[in-house]
């Protein structure tokens, strides 16, 4: 090896233990830089680019993830210390608009970047040590993440329409988005079970609760601006598995009836038999299809992979005819806005909840659910315990850690149109029927 092959191996060496040293010191605590890169690293100018190095910066958005439950026990006085430190942000003067010329990533360097340094600054996302330079560097990537993590968007770092719509939402209005949300949590303030689940429409996710902890949280469809899910607090006393789909009044009216019209072959190759009030099975190909009204029948689809709930029917006592269910469409659950259904609410992970809720049931293991779900044979299920489930439209909350959250007003129920812009752009507006896949996917 020459020798100066052998020096530069040295010094990558030398370079890589301070690296590590000053990254651990950094972890560990506050502390005096003990070599000559900590100083470097540690120091609070050192141009454009002083923070693209610190890894800490990105994971900042992991924090924003709570087990905390959004109808908690300290929820009201939570979402009050909120609207303390937001109706101090409004005093000052509230949070400049960010106008962005170029999209805004790691890497990019521009004077838009100031603004947004000094958004993230004000709401809390970014550390006041970051300074104001038109570096768009890992600090305000993590900040980025974590504003878009409370705001119920994909935690990428990247200025896309939804998170540069969010960052200009006016800090008065936030104001009193957590104001009217204040009233929605003092009227869940009571006792609400040792185990629940809570179904949170604007988030489009459902906690399952136990000693006021978060046992599970999964993602949810629900429904669509035109068929809302209803806001209701009930008992969950069954589940179905294997279960059989009967189409509501209103989706045999509007839905399957002009389907039909259109495609006579359309409930026999999705597994639909008709039934009259006597229980007798009545043959698709002898209805008149074109008349007036809908025909007075029964419209079951039988258990199976194509059927609309999947393996998993979840029902509760209510007066909507709505329920929570599986669905063969998994791919849904990917989407960031997922407002898809008819009222009812489509589960990711459900065989996980079924799993909770059934707990106290003798008899029905995690294995045994999925012996039964493999058979493809209807089997009702009584729930041991009845398990209080509570269906809320709650726009803004904060937990123990002061991490406030807010969602779209996607039912614009906040009284002010600003907070439904971030959604209702990125929706489509359905008009008449639905297609096939919306109603029952192939």
């Amino acid at each position: 090896m020459s020798k100066k092959i052998g020096l530069e191996v040295l010094s990558r060496r030398a370079l890589l233990r301070s690296a590590v040293s000053a990254g651990a010191a950094a972890l560990a605590a506050p502390a005096l830089a003990q070599s000559p890169i900590d100083s470097l690293i540690n120091a609070p100018r050192r141009g454009s680019w002083d923070d693209q190095f610190d890894a800490r910066g990105s994971r900042t958005a992991v924090g924003v993830v709570s087990n905390n439950p959004i109808l908690g026990t300290e929820g009201p006085a939570n979402i009050q210390q909120a609207i303390y430190t937001y109706q101090s942000i409004v005093s000052n003067g509230g949070w400049p608009e960010v106008r962005p010329s170029t999209r805004l990533q790691l890497g990019v360097a521009d004077s838009s970047v100031q603004q947004l340094r000094q958004r993230l600054t004000i709401s809390g996302d970014l550390d006041e040590g970051a300074g104001m330079s038109t570096a768009f560097d890992s600090y305000v990537d993590g900040a980025v993440k974590r504003f878009q993590a409370r705001h119920g968007l994909p935690a990428d770092g990247v200025l896309g329409e939804f998170t540069v719509k969010a960052l200009n939402v006016p800090a008065q209005t936030r104001l009193m988005q957590l104001q009217t949300n204040l009233v929605r949590l003092q009227s869940m303030s009571g006792d609400l079970g040792q185990r629940y689940l809570m179904v949170n429409i604007p988030a489009m996710y459902i906690e399952a609760v136990e000693n006021d902890r978060v046992a599970l949280r999964t993602n949810a469809v629900v429904g669509r601006i035109d068929r809302p899910t209803h806001a209701i607090n009930s008992k969950i006393y069954e589940v179905i598995l294997n279960p059989y789909w009967t189409a509501p009044r209103s989706i045999v009216e509007k839905d399957i009836v002009p389907l039909m019209r259109k495609d006579p072959t359309y409930l026999t190759r999705n597994q639909i038999r008709l039934f009259d009030g006597r229980g007798q099975e009545v043959a698709p190909e002898t209805v008149d299809w074109n008349a007036t009204k809908a025909p007075n029948l029964m419209f079951r689809q039988d258990p199976g992979k194509i059927n609309a709930m999947a393996s998993t029917k979840i029902n509760f006592h209510n007066p909507n005819n709505e329920y929570l269910h599986d669905t063969p469409q998994q791919g849904l659950f990917n989407k960031l806005m997922r407002f898809e259904s008819s009222g009812c609410m489509r589960v990711q992970n459900v065989r996980d909840m079924i799993t909770w809720l059934l707990r106290d049931t003798p008899g029905w293991s995690r294995q045994e659910i999925e012996r039964v779900i493999s058979t493809r044979q209807n089997n009702p299920i009584k729930l041991a315990q009845e398990v209080p489930v509570y269906i809320v439209y709650i726009t803004a909350w904060s937990a123990k850690d002061r991490v406030v959250q807010f969602r779209d007003d996607i039912y614009q129920k906040d009284g002010n149109q600003e907070l439904a812009l971030q959604t209702t752009t990125g929706i489509e507006q359905r008009q008449g029927a639905l297609t096939e896949s919306d109603l029952l996917p192939q």
